[in-house]
């Protein structure tokens, strides 16, 4: 957000796009690489268990990376260290 000034950074973009729609894309890629246990499949695992099996698919879910409707990212303070 710093560097591009974006409003957005890239784990509230995935909650915008939805989870599931980077958990399909990364899901294919793994099916694409025949290493066992390749790094796309422990992305897609982790996207699996750590979001969608628990119901937090983005935004229109009310919680993803972020909880929404008031994300961290929208406080004026967030990027402060």
């Amino acid at each position: 957000m710093l560097a591009t000034g974006a409003p957005h950074g890239p784990f509230a973009i995935l909650d915008v796009v939805g989870i599931q729609t980077a958990y399909n894309i990364v899901l294919a890629q793994a099916k694409a690489d025949p290493t066992p246990n390749n790094l796309h499949q422990q992305l897609a695992d982790k996207l699996k268990t750590e979001f969608l099996d628990k119901g937090k698919t983005g935004q229109g879910s009310g919680e993803g990376f972020y909880k929404y409707p008031n994300p961290l990212y929208q406080d004026p303070d967030f990027l402060k260290a």
